[in-house]
């Protein structure tokens, strides 16, 4: 794995090409899945289904590709109406829907100049949600994890997040996050990938083996 470190300028193809490694990753997946795996319970995202985060996932980026983007958007209370929109479906539509949302919503958020770039993640996280619901090795992994990695820390730059650096087991070079002129010093993070994406997304890491010094992990968490 090549280093994801902070980059000046931002890549607008990147959101996009996360989604895009994603969906076929995950769309496969999910459609040799039985039924009865979409109730299973998501450890992230309490009180929601497999089905439930993958309605609002494609909700969300159906949003992005239709823009209906209105006050409000992306609330809990919005994402609970578009789940509870979904009801009536069968699992293989919300599954058709998020496989045609992650093929479009790539080129409306690079068109959108960083405003949407944490959907993009957002929803590669969800994607990660699901994998470990479903029993898969690798939740937060995969093809797109040094996508991600840089994604991340792109975003924890420009929204002027705790400064960090993350010396990484899989990843040759120490990836920097946050904001790099900010008055404190840079806390330290040693472990691997997997863990740092769990912390910074506010998934659980119990039993993980790292080590983290200079902030505490709530502070880490970008989606509040």
């Amino acid at each position: 794995m090549t280093s994801a470190d902070v980059h000046d300028v931002r890549d607008p193809e990147l959101p996009g090409r996360l989604l895009t490694v994603e969906r076929d990753t995950l769309v496969p997946l999910l459609r040799t899945r039985p039924d009865e795996d979409f109730a299973r319970r998501t450890a992230a995202c309490p009180g929601w289904s497999v089905r439930d985060v993958l309605a609002h996932s494609s909700a969300a980026l159906t949003r992005v590709v239709d823009n209906r983007l209105g006050e409000g958007v992306f609330s809990p209370e919005s994402n609970d109406r578009d789940i509870v929109e979904r009801a009536g479906w069968s699992n293989a539509r919300i599954v058709d829907e998020l496989e045609r949302a992650m093929t479009e919503a790539g080129p409306v958020i690079a068109k959108a100049g960083g405003a949407l770039d944490g959907v993009g993640l957002g929803e590669w996280v969800h994607a990660g949600d699901v994998r470990e619901a479903l029993g898969e090795p690798g939740a937060y992994a995969g093809a797109g994890l040094p996508d991600a990695l840089a994604l991340l820390a792109w975003l924890t730059r420009e929204r002027r997040h705790v400064p960090l650096q993350a010396d990484l087991d899989d990843v040759d070079e120490p990836l920097r996050l946050g904001d790099p002129l900010a008055p404190r010093p840079p806390a330290r993070y040693i472990g691997d990938a997997t863990t740092l994406v769990r912390l910074y997304s506010g998934r659980p890491a119990a039993g993980a083996s790292y080590e983290l010094a200079g902030a505490e992990p709530a502070e880490l968490n970008i989606f509040g």
